[in-house]
């Protein structure tokens, strides 16, 4: 595992030396790649409709020559003070604290911040004043849906973030209400349909704002969805978030948290080893685990992985170990992002495959639906999250919202046929 570059640089070329790699954190990097490819991947095929004459600019009026406002400085200096509080307080204090935690917390450097502040304010002084014009004047610009993605993706980034934190603590409500505040600030427990529920509706508002044509936006954007989640699991494979699956008890963990095959009897004894880790979490009666072997052609590792040195600092303290990030799980877990990584890979090559064969908008986006509704629905009956009592059944959040994605997705196909086309814009 390597929770931050360090670890990678560390166990790859044997560097130790450059402590600031501490700050890079494996899951934040991965899912800042997401939403970087995810962004390629939209521009693209927002640009190949345009050629294809379904999508059409808008003309909108803007004013050049202006000097910097109040306004804009003043924005511009708040968000310079937040940057140099955090990045310089923890570069100052980067020996004793967690990066990852002091940005969550209320510490920083005030000095830093306004530092920083002031130098944000002259930046954007310095460059409005270069466009600067004797007499300000109104131009008339055509602006193309592929060259909104950049707003788009920063819609996505804040929405689907705060979505992500909405729905993880609802999920975890006893959790959460043992500490509300510290949940919410928290940099872990992040739920992905959260996200995409959120920025969705943030997104949607915003193309129909600036009167681009929704159903052929989602459409472009159903391929992206997928390759940005297949990124992002990633980052919780590498990092090891807790993301993981239910207990594989056909192994257990040696010292050095290294997956072995268990013995007769080692899967219970581990459970009672660890109990404050297990039956906290589960309860008695109820610790969710699997018996699977990994088959000869395959590394133990793909059916049964322990997370050494993960991110959240979960299970047994390893041997040989310094430092931070040096816990291992002591019963090997199925390591389900990898498993989703390398579906929706699959799913976002078979979104490729079909962008062109079917006519109708909204129709790429709907089957879209249906094949990332599938694809949780079956990797929660081997993930571990927090289940719900409805009328018997006990689905997970998860395997409720994918469900409704399913049923969705299908309404949608069908429903599309109905509508007309989209029409070019009379802007």
């Amino acid at each position: 595992m390597y929770p931050n570059l360090y670890f990678f640089l560390k166990d790859v070329f044997g560097i130790n030396a450059w402590n600031w790699t501490k700050f890079v954190n494996s899951f934040g990097f991965f899912v800042a790649i997401g939403f970087v490819v995810a962004a390629i991947v939209l521009v693209k095929e927002l640009k190949r409709k345009e050629l294809e004459g379904k999508m059409f600019p808008i003309v909108e009026t803007i004013e050049v020559g202006k000097p910097a406002t109040i306004t804009e400085l003043i924005l511009n200096a708040i968000l310079g003070f937040i940057v140099g509080y955090k990045a310089l307080g923890i570069f100052f204090n980067k020996e004793t604290v967690s990066p990852q935690d002091y940005i969550f917390s209320a510490n920083g450097s005030v000095g830093g911040g306004l530092l920083l502040a002031a130098l944000f304010a002259f930046f954007k002084y310095r460059e409005k004043n270069k466009q600067k014009l004797a007499k300000p004047e109104q131009r008339k610009i055509r602006i193309w849906p592929h060259e909104r993605v950049g707003d788009i993706t920063i819609l996505a980034a804040i929405f689907g973030f705060v979505g992500a934190k909405i729905f993880d603590n609802l999920e975890n409500w006893n959790r959460f209400i043992q500490d509300p505040i510290g949940n919410l600030l928290s940099p872990s427990g992040l739920t992905f349909y959260g996200g995409l529920i959120c920025a969705t509706v943030a997104i949607l508002w915003f193309a129909r704002k600036k009167k681009i044509s929704i159903r052929h936006l989602v459409d472009a954007a159903a391929p992206a969805l997928m390759i940005a989640y297949a990124v992002g699991r990633i980052g919780c494979q590498v990092s090891g978030d807790g993301d993981w699956g239910i207990l594989n008890s056909a192994y257990i963990s040696n010292s050095s948290g290294k997956a072995v095959i268990a013995g007769p009897g080692d899967f219970e004894k581990a459970l009672a080893a660890n109990k404050t880790i297990y039956f906290n979490e589960f309860g008695y009666d109820s610790i969710p685990h699997k018996t699977v072997k990994a088959p000869a052609f395959l590394p133990t590792w793909m059916v049964a992985y322990s997370y050494p040195h993960n991110v959240n600092e979960q299970g047994f303290k390893m041997a040989d170990c310094v430092g931070d990030h040096c816990n291992a799980l002591p019963v090997p877990v199925f390591p389900t992002p990898f498993y989703e990584t390398i579906m929706c890979l699959i799913l976002f090559t078979v979104l490729l495959f079909l962008r062109n064969r079917f006519a109708i908008p909204g129709q790429l986006f709907a089957i879209y639906l249906v094949l990332n509704g599938i694809e949780r629905f079956f990797i929660e009956k081997i993930r571990v999250n927090t289940k719900y009592d409805f009328f018997g059944f006990h689905p997970t959040q998860a395997e409720i919202i994918s469900s409704l994605l399913v049923i969705t997705g299908f309404i949608l196909f069908f429903w599309t046929k109905k509508l007309p086309s989209p029409v070019k814009s009379s802007s």
